[in-house]
């Protein structure tokens, strides 16, 4: 039983410090620093994200009722809001995005075999991003809208295990599909997207890459049906079809054949329609893959 001890100073206590102590040394972080320390940036903003404090001034004074038990939470530096916004306007954010990649593949191993569900070994993602708004007087760089700034923030998150393998920063004006371009893929990995993400030229460069993907359909898809394949509506499935591309131009994008897969949400009235290039996976586990995709909204949440 952990008496007398802080539920943050124990949740701290599964930190890999010798690994983060390593990514300081590799930037020389705490070089000429006196008394407010890498660390003690770490534990203040870790500290601040999981009470939800707002504001400089609001972590100073939660952290300061707390003066009698900071050393025993880790804290070696005095808290100060002077301090701590010089600290984060200069330390090099690398150390900190290396410590959060080794974190993540840390967690990604713990939860490799998470059960989705699903007669499935390969890796899920979802993909999709969501943006974030910002006074353009004080941020002119993030450009959105002409009196509106915003950022977008990309994200690729393994559904075992709920956590973010690619993050990326853009502009609010950057459109989400364009992280495509430069996504490391994933041979044998399935990518569940919305319809911002339809675009067939890069769908096929997925799909060379030895990846599959899952996506919902744009209602106006220029396609003519190949085959049909047997399916239970008892389940909710409306088609199962193989389809080829018919459009002027997306014919050439994608010249394979893909995946149709139409589904009805009876709880919601709801028919949805999804492009995939998996064909060995039964049409009602395309449907409950995309419905996995959810995790990502609740991430952004």
């Amino acid at each position: 039983m952990n008496t007398g001890r802080t539920v943050f100073a124990q949740l701290m206590d599964f930190l890999p410090l010798h690994d983060f102590r390593a990514c300081v040394a590799r930037y020389d972080g705490d070089y000429r620093v006196r008394s407010f320390s890498c660390l003690d940036q770490f534990l203040t903003l870790a500290f601040a994200q999981l009470t939800y404090r707002e504001r400089l001034r609001d972590i100073e004074t939660s952290l300061r009722a707390m003066q009698p038990k900071l050393y025993h939470m880790g804290f070696r530096g005095a808290i100060a809001r002077t301090t701590l916004a010089e600290a984060n306007e200069t330390r090099d954010w690398r150390i900190y995005a290396d410590f959060a990649h080794g974190l993540i593949a840390t967690a990604r191993s713990l939860n490799a075999t998470e059960d989705l569900g699903l007669e499935l070994t390969n890796t899920v993602y979802a993909l999709d991003a969501t943006t974030i708004d910002l006074c353009l007087s004080l941020f002119p760089w993030a450009t959105f809208r002409q009196h509106k700034g915003a950022i977008k923030l990309h994200t690729l998150l393994d559904l075992r295990g709920s956590i973010p393998s690619v993050v990326e920063i853009t502009t609010g004006s950057v459109h989400e599909i364009n992280i495509l371009d430069t996504l490391v893929v994933e041979p044998g990995a399935i990518y569940i997207m919305d319809r911002g993400y339809v675009d067939f030229a890069r769908l096929y460069t997925l799909a060379k890459a030895g990846a599959f993907f899952v996506l919902r359909s744009r209602s106006r898809l220029q396609h003519a049906r190949v085959y049909s394949h047997a399916i239970d509506r008892t389940t909710g499935l409306r088609s199962d079809q193989t389809i080829r591309r018919t459009g002027a131009l997306t014919r050439h994008d994608y010249p394979g054949h893909l995946r149709r897969v139409r589904f009805r949400d009876v709880e919601h009235a709801r028919t949805f329609t999804f492009l995939t290039n998996h064909t060995a996976l039964p049409a009602l586990s395309i449907a409950t893959l995309y419905h996995l995709r959810w995790q990502v909204e609740l991430f952004f949440k």
